[in-house]
């Protein structure tokens, strides 16, 4: 399996393994978290090599959110990286307690910039589709990151959807 890692994360793999678990093996999996799914998506879709399913954990979905919540967050992080880093990181692990500062990895605001700006174009799905690269997505119905609500509304038209209300962006 190749796996794609979120904003400001590296080798958080771990953290998904009952999502995970029995795709570890496989070399034609992919998958990604947050930001990862992206990236995961997007490498899917470009790869000539063969991919049998893509697993899109909690994607960075925010094209509901309003300019100017995509400008505040973009100004934070350019005001303060490590303060904005904390922040996230608590959000992320929301519900649960879990430190995710073992977890943290380099982050730029190129990154930042890209996954608040990603627009999921339907013609992705389509690639995906085409290629018979099986999509499935998991989303927490308590995420503090993105608004789980519309990002299930959006992907159950294009990928087979889980919604879990009680976990959050960690899926937890």
């Amino acid at each position: 399996m190749t796996f794609f890692s979120g904003f400001s994360l590296r080798n958080e793999a771990a953290l998904f393994e009952e999502y995970l678990g029995e795709w570890r093996q496989n070399p034609y999996v992919v998958a990604g978290f947050s930001y990862g799914a992206i990236k995961a998506a997007e490498y899917v879709s470009h790869t000539r090599k063969r991919v049998d399913r893509l697993l899109l954990l909690s994607p960075a979905y925010f094209l509901g959110r309003p300019k100017a919540f995509k400008k505040a967050q973009k100004i934070h992080y350019r005001k303060d990286p490590e303060a904005y880093l904390e922040t996230f990181l608590k959000n992320a692990a929301f519900p649960s307690s879990l430190d995710l500062k073992p977890f943290l990895g380099p982050s730029s605001f190129e990154d930042l910039e890209s996954l608040l700006d990603y627009p999921w174009p339907d013609t992705l799905f389509e690639t995906l589709d085409e290629k018979g690269v099986k999509v499935e997505t998991f989303l927490g119905g308590r995420d503090r990151i993105v608004d789980a609500s519309a990002a299930h509304d959006f992907f159950r038209r294009h990928t087979t959807s889980y919604l879990f209300k009680p976990f959050g962006h960690l899926l937890r």
